[in-house]
């Protein structure tokens, strides 16, 4: 059962962090703010393609320009992050410079140049008694999000929100306060200027962890509501929630080198995932390696890894193949289970795909797996057994995002099943309506 607002609230993280319920004057600010966002998507469902595509332009030109005012806001977050002994993969997702700030913008634009999703049929036909249907897709309306430390994010959601036809209310978290002001402020701006709301996107930050609480109980004036980023964030929001959540999940991702694997295929597929940047939900925290090929692969894969900075937490039969100059720790039940977020990854040799796909299933957060093989069938039983959001196949675990898939960016990788699974693009940013035509049509 959801606590309501006259309720005390023990919510951890940036959601509450055991916080009590909000005050009333708190809930009547985040209403407020939820309210003129309200108001401003009924301005964006109208807008059109050419409207929503220029805005985004101008939204990636006014965050280039202002490279300068956000990478100093950001370095206030960095050192006061460094001075909290924030984690190293934490610090990396929060940390901006010019070059990242191209790169969200460029992301902007290539939404520009997406199809609207907005006005799209999904399906239509005529009734025998002559009523025309369609399913067309339409906007959810408001989005709450709630995450932490990710600055990028905060522009990712406006981009999508402003493409799908959404507003958007943002609770960026403590660790990026500086960045995500400054990046509203400028964001908003440049809407005013294209003749839009600057109300498309606000942040609701200032009323901290009680704003985030007033956020969730904003039903009715907030349509969905998405957190994005550790389990407790995620759990917390789910649980006390009475706005509908699309719950987006942690990532403890697997790969598996099956007996017919390609290992000269598999090596730089398991130090891509695991290594190619780690602080990220789908980077890879399990390697699984069949017994028939562990003798000749974990040798070289584990002096590679060791190379790259990863403690590897191995089984025993892993352990007994690890070099001498590897960084070696017994896994323990726990290893198995966990989302590392840093240089550290669990290796388990299994007796064959069975073992592997058990251990999925016992272990996975249901958010990517991957399996490296050159055997038709292995690879279709197990995308048809492994139950996870993404499933690759002789490819990295980080190829489950939004802009890799051809999405655009993406407003978070929901790991439930309803209505959304996977990278949370434009589509998955809408809903339907049903338009029905008739020509004096009563009901018999």
């Amino acid at each position: 059962m959801s606590a309501s607002v006259d309720t005390p609230v023990q919510v951890p993280s940036e959601a509450g962090g055991g916080s009590p319920a909000p005050s009333d004057d708190v809930v009547a600010q985040v209403r407020a703010v939820a309210r003129r966002a309200k108001d401003a998507s009924r301005v964006l469902a109208t807008a059109t393609r050419a409207t929503k595509d220029s805005a985004l332009h101008a939204l990636a030109d006014a965050l280039v320009a202002a490279t300068d005012v956000i990478v100093a806001a950001n370095a206030e977050d960095l050192a006061r992050g460094r001075a909290a002994g924030t984690s190293a993969g934490l610090l990396d997702r929060l940390a901006l410079d010019p070059a990242r700030i191209v790169a969200i913008a460029e992301a902007l634009r290539e939404l520009a140049a997406l199809p609207d999703p907005v006005g799209e049929v999904v399906r239509g036909s005529t009734l025998p008694n002559g009523l025309r249907l369609r399913q067309v897709r339409v906007p959810m309306g408001v989005v709450g999000m709630i995450y932490e430390a990710r600055p990028n994010v905060t522009v990712d959601a406006a981009g999508l929100a402003l493409k799908s036809g959404n507003a958007v209310v943002l609770r960026g978290g403590s660790a990026a306060a500086r960045s995500n002001e400054v990046i509203v402020g400028v964001l908003a701006d440049a809407l005013e200027q294209q003749g839009l709301p600057g109300d498309l996107v606000q942040s609701i930050d200032a009323w901290g962890r009680a704003g985030a609480v007033a956020l969730m109980h904003a039903r009715g004036l907030v349509d969905v509501l998405v957190p994005r980023g550790g389990a407790d964030l995620i759990q917390t929001v789910v649980r006390e929630s009475t706005v509908p959540v699309v719950e987006t999940g942690v990532g403890n991702c697997h790969v598996y080198v099956d007996e017919s694997a390609d290992l000269a295929m598999a090596l730089p597929i398991i130090l891509n995932a695991k290594t190619q940047r780690v602080g990220v939900c789908n980077a890879a925290e399990t390697l699984l390696v069949h017994r028939a090929v562990a003798d000749e692969f974990l040798p070289v894969a584990l002096a590679q890894l060791a190379d790259a900075g990863v403690t590897i937490h191995a089984d025993d039969a892993a352990r007994r193949l690890a070099p001498e100059e590897a960084a070696v720790v017994p896994a323990t039940e726990e290893d198995w289970g966990t989302e590392y977020l840093s240089l550290d990854l669990a290796v388990r040799v299994v007796d064959d795909l069975d073992e592997a796909i058990e251990h999925i299933r016992t272990w996975s957060s249901g958010h990517t797996e991957a399996i490296v093989t050159r055997d038709l069938a292995s690879s279709e039983r197990f995308v048809a057994e492994v139950d996870s959001a993404a499933v690759m196949v002789n490819a990295s675990t980080r190829f489950t995002d939004g802009g890799q898939l051809g999405l655009g960016a993406e407003i978070g990788i929901s790991t439930q099943k309803l209505h959304a699974r996977g990278p949370m693009g434009l589509a998955e940013l809408t809903t339907t309506k049903w338009i029905v035509h008739g020509d004096g049509h009563v009901r018999p």
